[in-house]
């Protein structure tokens, strides 16, 4: 992460932003490889995920996590999430003649690979909320900008 000194919120906040959003990420992630064991899932994975960054958009300002993602592959990586859940379902429907049918093998019950193609699902649907979470996020950052310099 590029970190710059002067922008952004105190020494204490980025320290403890640096420590959490690990945290955060791995947490995310568990979540969403154990959606279908333990509750959970892609959409609160992704959410947890979208969350550390906007953790570090907050510590460090918009810059600094733009550099790390930008809004057009931001952008992109949504559109990919959206796009590759149709796909998924698509290819249940052809597999069954059911849309988002499980066409994968399914495993032996409460291991990571015991739920055939749910866990795909949850995939995608991380990816589309994650970064569509991320986006609006960005997108209220720079309207408030954009609405602070018109006031002045």
């Amino acid at each position: 992460m590029k970190k710059k000194k002067n922008s952004g919120m105190t020494f204490i906040v980025k320290n403890i932003t640096n420590v959490m959003v690990g945290f955060m990420l791995v947490f995310g992630a568990y979540i969403v490889l154990y959606g279908h064991i333990t509750p959970g899932g892609g959409f609160p994975g992704g959410v947890m995920i979208a969350l550390a960054y906007i953790l570090i958009t907050l510590a460090y300002g918009r810059k600094v996590v733009e550099s790390m993602v930008s809004g057009m592959a931001g952008s992109i990586a949504d559109d990919f999430g959206a796009l590759a859940f149709l796909i998924l379902g698509l290819i249940g429907l052809w597999f069954s003649g059911k849309f988002l049918f499980n066409f994968l093998p399914k495993g032996t019950p409460f291991n990571l690979f015991s739920a055939g193609s749910i866990i795909l699902y949850n995939l995608a649907i991380t990816l589309k909320v994650g970064m569509s979470l991320y986006i609006v996020f960005l997108a209220l950052s720079i309207l408030q900008r954009v609405v602070t310099e018109v006031e002045k």
